[in-house]
């Protein structure tokens, strides 16, 4: 493991020498990750994407990308689409990146299922903003704002999330 490694730990995320809480999956950890299971996967996960809605805040890295009114992320396992970014308007299931709270303001996408989805494997395992202190996910990895914020800051493209 490296010094740019973000490694979950039962408590916090260690990276660069700081603990930050976050909150995993309301499922805990899984080996066998399925669509729906609400479970944070174990594994070494890359983050190879990181978007942001630059109405909110500014652009946190040099390699972020805005979130548009229209971006979507498919969760169909019964489409092509499965597990990427879409935009509206998408007749499948999916959900908005563009949300009215400020849990999507700051997403850093992993590698988990992606590019190369396997139908039904679980979608979307975001880091992103939590909704409070031991608050769980649905699966994602979610932090304080500032904490992520100060992550992000800090990232390469393709720096590794590591759960054990």
């Amino acid at each position: 493991m490296s010094h740019d490694d973000l490694i979950l730990t039962p408590t916090h995320v260690r990276f660069r020498g700081r603990r930050f809480p976050c909150a995993i999956g309301r499922g805990g950890l899984t080996d066998n990750k399925a669509e729906g299971d609400m479970a944070t996967p174990r594994g070494v996960h890359h983050i190879v994407d990181m978007l942001y809605r630059a109405d909110r805040l500014a652009r946190p890295a040099s390699w972020a990308r805005p979130i548009g009114p229209r971006d979507l992320w498919s969760d169909d396992p019964a489409h092509p689409d499965y597990n990427h970014l879409v935009r509206a308007p998408y007749a499948h299931s999916c959900e908005s990146l563009r949300r009215a709270d400020p849990m999507y303001d700051l997403i850093l996408v992993t590698d988990w299922n992606y590019p190369d989805a396997v139908p039904g494997r679980g979608s979307a395992i975001f880091l992103h903003q939590w909704r409070g202190p031991g608050r769980p996910t649905a699966g994602c990895v979610a932090f304080r704002r500032d904490h992520l914020r100060w992550i992000a800051a800090r990232l390469e493209p393709f720096n590794r999330l590591v759960i054990a």
